[in-house]
């Protein structure tokens, strides 16, 4: 059976790992998937829903998948690692806002897709750990983009603990946004805002926090907004008092 399912509705794509009784654990098929999935998204899609079916949202590495990587070569490790760096830098990079729908746990490697995701809502009782030191190895494949989240300060402490903590302190380190017992209500209120942006300006915006441009470059970049269609589109109806054109899309 496939590890992912992948389905588009309107404007809003939505990946969800499908892997319940495994809690959604990594392994090389599920890594293959998720990273296809992400490759493929397009330009007619507004967001991606990243979500684990089931009780919790990824449960780091399956147990399977790690007794095999105990037999491995130092190249073959490598590779292996490859594999998942790819995985993490496709969703990283997806053109596409992502917004990240956690609950139950988040552990491992299930902490560096929510490290990867945009926007981050968890459920109160959701339970995140960079746990890796637990196993004896580290979180080193996921850390470029947990330290872009959470900072060193926070890495210095929850990397070498690998000790489980809630949403309230995901929230106060920054690696999610948001903790609600509704999770579904606040990912459709995040995609309502998003609607009334300019899609092309999202992507833009996402592409300045990920590239962090110099001074000649962000000079560069909102001359060019401002002079592209929908920046031209928006300046206007700002000024006319009116709602631009993409507000008023259908998300269906």
């Amino acid at each position: 059976m496939p590890a992912l399912r992948s389905e588009q509705a309107g404007d809003v794509l939505r990946i969800t790992m499908s892997r319940p009784e495994l809690r959604n654990a990594f392994d090389a098929a599920l890594i293959q998937e998720l990273t296809e999935a992400f490759s493929a998204v397009g330009e007619d899609v507004r967001a991606v829903v990243l979500a684990g079916a089931g009780p919790s949202f990824s449960a780091g590495a399956d147990v399977e998948w790690m007794r095999a990587a105990v037999e491995l070569s130092y190249e073959e490790n490598v590779a292996d690692a490859r594999r998942l760096r790819k995985m993490l830098e496709t969703i990283d990079s997806c053109p596409s806002p992502v917004i990240a729908r956690v609950q139950g746990h988040a552990l491992g490697g299930g902490c560096g897709l929510v490290a990867c995701s945009d926007i981050v809502v968890a459920a109160p009782d959701t339970q995140f750990a960079f746990s890796e030191v637990k196993l004896g190895i580290i979180p080193a494949v996921i850390s470029p983009f947990a330290l872009a989240k959470i900072g060193p300060s926070s890495a210095r402490r929850y990397f070498l603990t690998g000790e489980r903590f809630g949403p309230a302190t995901a929230l106060r380190i920054g690696l999610v946004h948001e903790v609600s017992a509704d999770l579904d209500e606040v990912v459709e209120r995040i995609l309502g805002e998003l609607r009334t942006a300019g899609p092309e300006a999202v992507r833009h915006a996402k592409k300045l926090v990920l590239e962090r441009p110099d001074g000649l470059g962000t000079e560069r970049r909102i001359a060019q907004r401002r002079t592209s269609d929908e920046g031209q589109e928006g300046l206007r109806a700002f000024i006319e008092k009116r709602h631009p054109s993409w507000a008023s899309r259908s998300s269906s």
